[in-house]
């Protein structure tokens, strides 16, 4: 059930997956912040130390499963100075979009410092282009608690309960995608062919 990955490649997959989730729940303690809540902040999540975004099990299950989490950042969206709904949606989107500016983020970087030929380097930089583009697919689907379903809360007409009532059995389902493979197939083809392109950009072959 489990693919259990050697040491050296933990070692080259793990800066990826610390930045990765780090920077994706501190873009959403951000954005609510700059809309008003200040939760992230008071509970000391507003900031890029990975210590305080981790989850130690859901990263070690990143590993083992490929399926995973951080600790979510808590927000209060009635704290908000405009609209609610809409601050949920930047909110949620926030998450995803920073993870594939990381991605893209590290095109130019290896692009930049290729020729110093740094060891690992082209690895760890395959790796975070990766298993960012993971995260941002991952939690664009629509499946709560994912940030997907927040953001299909705020485009969608009314009030859409049933994404409030299917919150409750999100972990189940997820699960059930994972170990039956249909996540596999949800990543051959929206992540695949992204990761390609990026990877193409970057002169990773």
């Amino acid at each position: 059930m489990f693919n259990l990955p050697s040491l050296h490649q933990i070692a080259l997959m793990l800066p990826a997956i610390v930045i990765g989730l780090t920077f994706h729940e501190y873009a959403h303690g951000l954005v609510a912040y700059r809309l008003g809540d200040d939760t992230a902040r008071l509970q000391g999540r507003l900031t890029i130390n990975p210590a305080a975004h981790v989850d130690p099990v859901g990263l070690v299950l990143l590993f083992l499963a490929g399926f995973g989490w951080a600790k979510p950042v808590p927000v209060n969206p009635l704290s908000f100075t405009g609209d609610m709904r809409r601050g949920m949606l930047l909110v949620s989107l926030a998450g995803p979009a920073t993870n594939l500016l990381m991605a893209i983020a590290a095109v130019v970087i290896h692009l930049a410092l290729v020729d110093l030929r740094l060891p690992y380097f082209t690895e760890i930089m395959f790796y975070i282009i990766y298993i960012n583009v993971v995260l941002a697919i991952f939690n664009l689907l629509p499946i709560p608690p994912l940030d997907g379903s927040k953001i299909l809360a705020g485009i969608l007409p009314g009030r859409q309960e049933w994404l409030y009532h299917l919150e409750a059995y999100g972990m189940i389902i997820l699960i059930l995608l994972v170990f039956s493979g249909a996540i596999g197939y949800i990543f051959k083809i929206f992540v695949i062919p992204i990761v390609n392109v990026l990877l193409r950009l970057a002169g990773i072959f």
